[in-house]
């Protein structure tokens, strides 16, 4: 028997989260009928009228609220179901949240290596003016020569050293970085508006990326290297069995089948109380 979320306490150690419950809190209920004047018996399903009090069923996450009826009501009945969009639950709406999480995830990362492009492809054009004037200030600093800054060790070596890469490798440094984000652009699009193709490139992309993520976290650990090989590795193994991507659990038929038990009349009716 369908139980509304929030309504049963979850097991030991093993909490549900209830996505209605988050939106709902973020964003309000979903209420029919609010500006209707009488309502109907087909629309017990979403409200009823009891003792002058009508009782308003949140068509999103199954809570019942008790209000007054409209003082100046705009239509004499709510609208019909055909004319009503229903919002996400259940599965549907549970993929849309974490799908756009990913998405912002991968827009931060389009922004972060198209600015790093630029500033590649920019500072090859000017590399040598640059480098003219980063040897100026640094030796007006330091009191020093060219030669001893270029014998330099810590930030300044390595700031040097930037100044000996070939322009031909800047270029090949940008392009890579460009290409790059264009590749988290197009995730990003993709998950955003939950298309399959967007799905299939962020999960191919994930793993390719993972050997050589491997590679860097057995040269040297840190939290960042962990903690971003963890996140793409639960983004794959979400992608692979909660997107039944590959054909996997019935594949895109099969998700369509189990959105459709919680999206629409059918799962209203279904899980409305009885009588």
């Amino acid at each position: 028997m369908h139980k509304p979320p929030g309504t049963q306490r979850p097991r030991f150690y093993r909490p549900r989260f209830h996505w209605e419950l988050l939106v709902c809190g973020l964003t309000g209920h979903e209420l029919i009928g609010m500006d209707a004047a009488r309502l109907r018996p087909e629309d017990r399903v979403f409200a009823l009228e009891s003792d002058g009090i009508r009782w308003y069923r949140c068509v999103r996450c199954d809570s019942w609220l008790p209000l007054a009826p409209p003082e100046k009501p705009k239509y004499e009945v709510p609208p019909e179901r055909d004319e009503i969009d229903l919002p996400l639950r259940g599965r549907a709406l549970r993929d849309k949240i974490v799908l756009r999480i990913i998405a912002v995830d991968r827009a931060i990362h389009f922004v972060v290596l198209a600015l790093l492009a630029a500033a590649i492809f920019l500072f090859a054009s000017h590399k040598l003016a640059l480098r003219t004037f980063y040897f100026r200030v640094v030796n007006a600093v330091e009191g020093g020569s060219g030669a001893h800054t270029a014998s330099a060790h810590g930030l300044l070596h390595s700031f040097a050293e930037i100044f000996t890469l070939r322009t031909q490798t800047l270029y090949l440094l940008g392009s890579g970085a460009a290409g790059y984000a264009a590749l988290e652009g197009a995730e990003a699009v993709g998950l955003w508006f939950q298309r399959r193709w967007g799905e299939y490139l962020t999960f191919v992309a994930n793993l390719v990326f993972l050997p050589y993520e491997s590679y860097e976290l057995a040269r040297s650990i840190t939290v960042l290297k962990v903690g971003a090989i963890a996140v793409n590795v639960a983004i794959v193994v979400y992608l692979l069995f909660a997107k039944r991507l590959f054909g996997l659990r019935g594949g895109a038929e099969g998700e369509e089948q189990a959105r459709a038990r919680d999206v629409g009349w059918e799962a209203l009716e279904r899980t409305a109380p009885p009588g």
